[in-house]
Order: structure tokens, then C-alpha cells, then sequence
């Protein structure tokens, strides 16, 4: 049987319980600006439809990281921001995905263990040494993996993962 004073941590959580399971539920804001990116398939969170629309402003509320690495398609070493990936499944509801399919504008697609964006801070990178980037520089939404922090990560198979010109993932 709980008492009075058992009961009180419960009491005193409840309101903050409930704001979570609220804020969990509600829906994601519709983008205002032009729509970088899209995902479909399943998830639990959406704002067009059956599917999740972003604009620029709504990636760059997510939580980012900076990432100063070299990449296998640049000659120096480079500074990209963009938002983490498993932030992004996070706020679709789809954070529990073994794997997901990421779509270029090409229609070139790379399948996507999400335990990659789990063990290492894997970006959606939006800029490059602080400017956006442009279709001429794999924007503009580019996978990119911390290569300098973990040079094991410099493979054929994480190349093929590190997607540019990002518009689509798919969560099956």
C-alpha cells in the first residue's frame, strides 16, 4: 500500500508526465518555406499528409552538430553544420527503424542501417564552412558522417551512405 509520502514524487511528476505525452502527440508544423525534405513510410509524425515535410527553417530547429572533417569527394578539410539524423527520426517517430532508404534528387538511393546515426553523430549537412549548399556542392542536404573523428568510418560501404543532394527518406 503507498502512502501519502510515496505518493507525492508520483503527484509532483504527473503534470510533467503528461506534458511529454503531449508534446509527443502533437503534430509538426507545417513548413512555411520551400520543402527540402520529405519522409514517408513508417512513421508516427507528419504535417502533409501520410508524410513529414521540412523546410530550412524547421531542420535548423532541430538539434545540430558541427562536424570539421575532410570527405572523400573534397580536396580540404571542411566545416558542416546540419541536424543530427537520429534527431530528424526522433521527431517523426521513427527512431526505433532498424533501417531507412535515403533518396537523392537524382533518384539514386542508399539503404541505411539507423545504427549508424546511433553510434556516431551522423549529419544532414546544410552548410559548408558556413554557407549553404548548393546542388554544385552536394546540397542541398548532404549525409555526412564524422570521417576525421573515426577514420574507420572511410569505406566503400559508408561512402555509398553518405547520400547528396538529400530529398527523401524512406522509413520502411
Amino acid at each position: 500500500m503507498l502512502t501519502g509520502i510515496a505518493l507525492r514524487p508520483l503527484v509532483l511528476l504527473l503534470p510533467a508526465l503528461m506534458s511529454c505525452s503531449i508534446a509527443l502527440a502533437s503534430p509538426l508544423p507545417v513548413p512555411t518555406g520551400r520543402v527540402l525534405l520529405a519522409l514517408s513510410g513508417d512513421i508516427t509524425h507528419t504535417n502533409v499528409g501520410d508524410e513529414a515535410h521540412f523546410d530550412r527553417a524547421m531542420l535548423e530547429a532541430l538539434p545540430a552538430r558541427v562536424i570539421e572533417t575532410h570527405t572523400p569527394w573534397h580536396s580540404d578539410r571542411g566545416r558542416y553544420e546540419g541536424p543530427l539524423v537520429r534527431a530528424l527520426l526522433e521527431t517523426v517517430g521513427a527512431a526505433e527503424a532498424e533501417q531507412v532508404r535515403i533518396r537523392a534528387l537524382n533518384h539514386y538511393e542508399a539503404e541505411v542501417p539507423v545504427a549508424d546515426f546511433r553510434r556516431h553523430d551522423v549529419i544532414l549537412a546544410m552548410t559548408r564552412d558556413g554557407d549553404p549548399l548548393t546542388i554544385r556542392e552536394y546540397g542541398p542536404l548532404f549525409v555526412l558522417y564524422p570521417f576525421d573523428e573515426h577514420p574507420e568510418l572511410l569505406t566503400e560501404a559508408i561512402r555509398f551512405r553518405s547520400v547528396w543532394h538529400v530529398e527523401r527518406i524512406i522509413v520502411p
